[in-house]
C-alpha cells in the first residue's frame, strides 16, 4: 500500500491539509469540488456565504453571558476550550435551543470563545480506502470528547431539487444529501438540505456507525442556513475512524425510520434511497441495513 500524504483534498482550502491514503491498485480518487463551507445550490434562495445575522457589541477579548447579545439570545453554546458546554450527544442537540456563534459583525475578537465551527478544520485528517464500506475518514491525533471536528459542507438545495437528484439515483449509486428539520413548538418547521456530492469538504466520506463517534449540530453563524457541524462524542484515538449516525441519532439508540413522529427541535438524515442497503458498520448493536429516510418522498 502507498501513502499518498503529500496530496491535499483540499487543495490548501483548510487551514491544515486533509491528507488521502491511495492503494495503487484501487480506482481513481473521487471527482468533485471541494469547497470548505457550504454554497447555494439549485433552489436555494439563500447564499450562504451572505451576512445576514447581527452581531454583538462586546469590545472585550472573549463574550460573556452577563453581557453579550448573542449568547443571552441563544444561549451558550462554547468554552474556552473550543468545546461544546452544554451538548453531549445527539440527544441534547435534537431538544436544545438553536446555537449561533458570534460572526463578522460581532465587535469581539477573533479569539471569542463563541467562534468554534467558522474557524474550520484543525485537526489532521486523513480519507483512506476501506474494503467494504468505499472511502472513510480517519484522525491522525486524538481528539478529545465534544471537540469540533469537521461541517457536513455541501450544496445547500431546495427540498424539489432534493427529491429530483434523489429520484434520480441508481441503486448501486451512494445518496450523500441531508436532510435538516427544525422545529420550533407549533410553528413552522425550517428545512435544510444539503449535497456535497459535487461540492463537498471532508465531511462526505464520513461513513454511518450505529455507534457513532460523532454527532450532528446544526450551527448558524453569519447566515440563517445552518452551517452542519460534527463534534466528538467521546475521546477518540489516534487512527480511529470517524463516524456519525445518518439517522440523527447517537449511540446506542436504535433506529427510527423517517419521518420521524416527535416534537424534536432537530431531525437530521443522510441515507439510501428507497432500495434498503446493508450496513456493514460492525457495532454490537447494527441494524444490519443502513437507515431508510422516506421523509424527502412524503412532504
Amino acid at each position: 500500500m502507498s501513502y499518498s500524504l503529500s496530496i491535499d483534498l483540499s487543495n490548501n482550502l483548510e487551514n491544515i491539509p486533509i491528507c488521502i491514503e491511495a492503494n495503487a491498485s484501487e480506482e481513481a480518487y473521487p471527482v468533485f469540488q471541494y469547497s470548505p463551507d457550504n454554497v447555494q445550490g439549485p433552489g436555494s434562495v439563500i447564499d450562504p456565504s451572505e451576512v445576514t445575522l447581527p452581531g454583538c457589541s462586546c469590545h472585550t477579548h472573549s463574550c460573556l453571558t452577563d453581557s453579550c447579545h448573542c449568547l443571552q439570545t441563544y444561549g451558550q453554546a462554547y468554552n474556552s476550550s473550543c468545546s461544546l458546554r452544554d451538548l453531549s450527544s445527539a440527544e441534547d442537540a435534537a431538544y436544545s435551543m438553536p446555537v449561533f456563534e458570534c460572526n463578522t459583525l460581532c465587535a469581539c475578537s477573533e479569539a471569542c470563545s463563541n467562534r468554534v465551527v467558522q474557524k474550520g478544520i484543525t485537526l489532521r485528517l486523513e480519507v483512506y480506502r476501506t474494503k467494504e464500506r468505499g472511502w472513510a475518514v480517519r484522525t491522525l491525533e486524538p481528539i478529545p470528547s465534544r471537540t469540533f471536528v469537521c461541517e457536513y459542507a455541501g450544496e445547500v438545495i431546495s427540498f424539489e431539487e432534493a427529491m429530483r437528484r434523489q429520484l434520480a439515483q441508481r441503486p448501486e449509486d451512494n445518496n450523500y444529501i441531508i436532510a435538516v428539520r427544525e422545529h420550533a413548538g407549533q410553528g413552522p418547521v425550517s428545512q435544510t438540505f444539503v449535497d456535497p456530492s459535487r461540492v463537498g469538504n471532508a465531511g462526505r466520506f464520513l461513513n454511518h456507525s450505529c455507534l457513532p463517534n460523532l454527532f450532528m449540530v446544526p450551527v448558524r453563524v453569519h447566515s440563517t442556513v445552518p452551517r452542519l457541524a460534527l463534534f466528538a462524542s467521546r475521546d477518540i484515538d489516534t487512527q480511529e475512524e470517524l463516524t456519525f449516525d445518518y439517522a440523527g441519532g447517537s449511540s446506542g439508540q436504535p433506529h427510527v425510520e423517517q419521518p420521524m413522529q416527535r416534537d424534536a427541535v432537530i431531525q437530521a438524515s443522510r441515507t439510501a434511497t428507497l432500495q434498503r442497503k446493508p450496513c456493514n458498520c460492525g457495532a454490537q448493536n447494527c441494524a444490519r441495513f443502513l437507515p431508510l429516510d422516506i421523509s424527502v418522498f412524503s412532504i
